[in-house]
């Protein structure tokens, strides 16, 4: 059976009716998305991505909620200096914006590394998550899929100019045809990475494009994990959103963090690649609304966040986790990702 695709189209504008806003922070300018009123909902997309991967949720996230959509600095119609791209560094960056726009707290949803983001800035800064959703994230453990690992590799840069000139783009989109005609699971995202991939027009991008990278991933795999702290997610509401045909970050990860994450929900989208909100976007919605309106937001008590600092993970759950990891590992060595 295909899945049929949501594709969001390019624009200047990321939402139909919701212009681009900006703000400068620390010297850089950055564009963000901010409608609607309401409980703040704060969207954060993937590397290479941008707040277009939104635009056709916000218009019904904002009837009920303030959404704010930001490009990450590096991303989309923000400024892309020479600066630091880690994870940490976005979270930081995500609270000064929701500093800026006199947002106190926000149920943060991120995708891929915005979910890394997401939960680095749920870790930083708990008093001001209300609730945590990821959706097909980075960090949980290290596989990742190859054509990561190649673009991470130092000698990777100086090859991406080529991939603008006109035969190796045809050859690239053909590649990425074939893979989906064959039902591969990269494959399932082959416009949305053909998308991302056109929104590296020039130097500037694609090197902000591989300073985030090299901050995730290298040949290896993913660098940085959150698993060792994922118990510190009991007691704030977590859901976790999953293709089970991910290409680029395996489904048992999805799993993995489940796992490591007391009380967290694993909603599990069959047949969706990594862009499960753009497979079925009717579904992602629901699914959103029904745990927005069944769970009260997080209260943050610095006893409670100490005691579980003290404590750290119960034998039980990293028993668990440390199981379920090596089980993954196998996995990605028999698969070779």
């Amino acid at each position: 059976m295909k899945i049929l695709q949501f594709r969001p189209k390019p624009s200047e504008q990321t939402a139909p009716g919701y212009e681009v806003q900006y703000r400068t922070i620390h010297g850089y300018r950055r564009a963000f998305v901010h409608a609607g009123r309401g409980p703040a909902l704060l969207l954060i997309h993937g590397i290479g991505d941008s707040s277009d991967t939104w635009r056709e949720l916000i218009p019904v996230l904002a009837r009920e909620h303030t959404v704010i959509a930001p490009d990450l600095l590096g991303h989309g119609r923000s400024d892309k200096p020479r600066a630091d791209y880690s994870v940490a560094a976005y979270a930081n960056g995500m609270r000064d914006l929701l500093t800026v726009l006199d947002v106190e707290r926000a149920t943060v949803i991120g995708h891929s590394l915005g979910a890394g983001v997401a939960m680095q800035f749920a870790y930083q800064y708990p008093e001001r998550c209300e609730r945590l959703v990821v959706v097909s994230s980075g960090g949980v453990s290290r596989e990742v899929s190859s054509m990561l690992r190649l673009a991470s590799l130092p000698f990777a840069a100086a090859f991406l100019p080529l991939l603008r000139l006109p035969f190796a783009r045809h050859i690239g989109r053909g590649v990425l045809r074939a893979l989906e005609s064959f039902d591969t699971d990269i494959g399932r995202d082959t416009d949305d990475l053909l998308r991302i991939f056109d929104a590296l027009p020039d130097a500037t991008s694609r090197g902000a494009f591989i300073r985030t990278l090299h901050a995730a991933v290298d040949w290896r795999g993913q660098v940085i994990t959150m698993l060792d702290r994922c118990y510190l997610t009991r007691g704030m509401p977590t859901l976790l959103i999953w293709g089970d045909r991910d290409g680029v970050i395996p489904y048992e990860h999805a799993r993995l963090a489940h796992a490591a994450m007391p009380g967290s929900r694993l909603e599990t989208f069959h047949g969706a690649g990594h862009f499960p909100h753009h497979t079925d976007p009717r579904r992602f919605l629901a699914v959103l609304h029904d745990f927005l309106a069944s769970t009260s937001v997080a209260s943050y008590a610095s006893d409670e966040w100490r005691g579980l600092l003290r404590r750290g993970r119960t034998a039980q759950l990293a028993a668990s986790v440390a199981a379920l990891t090596a089980e993954t590992l196998a996995t990605s060595v028999r698969s070779g990702t």
